[in-house]
């Protein structure tokens, strides 16, 4: 990597993540600890307006976990994008259900809702929306269409960490929601995820889970009361997040702001598109994108080359999860097989600069 190479992305870090980091190791011992990860739980709940949070090791886990607390198991179908990363399908696969994929919307790359009603089954016993790159599903309809067939929403707000719906922050919609704060998010505890839900049963639930089924009011020393899991996250990890969380207004305005700058800079191209923001929503603007129409025949060999030979990191967009080995094709889902061929996630770290920007943009508009 040179000295000029523009990164795709990078946390943002400051003394006050350092100095939190510092005590969680220097003291976070003993009695304290968990001391910073109740006060991430509790500034986390509170952010995201629900009754729970709790910290998890990665997002992956806070699904596992959701799920498994569900009863989802063996002969179950759950209902998600095609469009999408394996860790929003691997939890289901390790509980012996069936992942059901059907194609997105062309605008917002995530949830069809005529497709997902289309697909329900007798077997149908969740619906996993998805808010790729910070968008945000259609989350009236999903809801409308749960409810019909009494089949819980869940939401992977993983990417969605300052989107909004309507009034409502992502992943406080559905019966329960999933983060992530990966070294690459908008907020980061270097690994790391939380579960949000309002539901307490689901709630208690969980929360025995994590902890290797020992309930919290069991009285016996290390006696499980089922077999369960550790997704569970550090105090050090806690203490990023408390430090990441004081910050996050920032953090995600930032975010618009590049994806604002982005949008503005290539507006001139005509049907090019990137992440939208329909009326009533607010996008957290995780990873700008663009892609390319169709008559460009601009394929995704060519726009990583491109982007190399300028000293730029690309990232690409997800390939269909059907089109993986382990799962079975479905070439029908026609614009998730598309889109991933003629798209690429843009650079847009915190600290991106306008002229790392006008770079960036002087590739795109090669294509073009």
């Amino acid at each position: 990597m040179t000295a000029d190479r523009i990164v795709y992305t990078k946390p943002s870090i400051t003394d006050l993540e350092v100095r939190y980091a510092t005590d969680a190791a220097a003291n976070g011992w003993g009695a304290r600890c968990y001391d910073y990860i109740h006060q991430f739980e509790a500034a986390f709940h509170q952010h995201l307006g629900t009754r729970h949070a709790l910290a998890t090791s990665s997002c992956t886990g806070a699904l596992h976990m959701g799920l498994a607390a569900m009863g989802i198991g063996p002969g179950d179908e759950i209902i998600l994008a095609d469009t999408n990363w394996i860790a929003s399908a691997a939890p289901i696969v390790h509980l012996g259900a069936t992942p059901v994929f059907v194609d997105i919307l062309p605008d917002s790359w995530c949830l069809d809702p005529g497709k997902v009603e289309a697909a329900i089954t007798i077997r149908t016993k969740a619906i996993i929306a998805v808010h790729l790159y910070g968008n945000l599903c259609e989350m009236d309809d999903l809801l409308a269409i749960g409810e019909r067939h009494g089949i819980p929403v869940i939401e992977d707000a993983a990417e969605a960490i300052g989107s909004e719906y309507r009034g409502q922050r992502a992943g406080s919609m559905g019966l329960f929601g999933t983060f992530s704060f990966h070294g690459t998010k908008t907020m980061t505890t270097g690994e790391g995820g939380m579960l949000v839900t309002q539901d307490e049963e689901l709630y208690e639930r969980v929360l025995t889970l994590s902890n290797h089924g020992r309930a919290r009011s069991q009285s016996k020393q290390f006696w499980p009361d089922m077999v369960g899991f550790k997704y569970k996250m550090s105090n050090i990890q806690a203490a990023i997040g408390c430090a990441q969380l004081e910050r996050i207004e920032m953090l995600t305005s930032r975010k618009r702001a590049i994806l604002a700058s982005y949008r503005e800079r290539l507006a001139d191209l005509p049907g090019l598109a990137l992440n939208p923001e329909p009326a009533g929503t607010v996008n957290g603007a995780w990873m700008p994108t663009v892609v390319f129409p169709e008559e460009t025949n601009v394929t995704k060999s060519a726009l990583l080359k491109a982007f190399g030979e300028a000293d730029i990191d690309a990232r690409v967009f997800f390939s269909p999860l059907s089109a993986l080995s382990m799962f079975t094709d479905k070439p029908d889902n026609r614009i998730s097989w598309s889109i991933h061929e003629r798209a690429i996630n843009l650079p847009s770290f915190h600290d991106i600069s306008d002229a790392d920007m006008d770079r960036v943009c002087r590739v795109v508009r090669s294509f073009m």
